[in-house]
């Protein structure tokens, strides 16, 4: 579900480092939302990253 409709971004992984340079996994994830997008002329509810919605690559509805 949290991957962006538009540029595929998703959920990426690497290591927490403690100060003793321990490493435990961890996730970060993407800053997506549901929005009511314009997607061949008709308003549909996709998932989009917020970096799609301010540069303007997907049309409200």
């Amino acid at each position: 579900m949290a991957k962006c409709a538009i540029c595929g971004k998703s959920v990426h992984f690497g290591n927490n480092v403690s100060h003793s340079h321990r490493r435990s996994n961890r996730i970060w994830n993407s800053n997506i939302r549901r929005v009511k997008c314009k997607v061949n002329g008709a308003p549909k509810r996709i998932y989009v990253c917020s970096r799609c919605l301010r540069s303007g690559a997907v049309e409200r509805a």
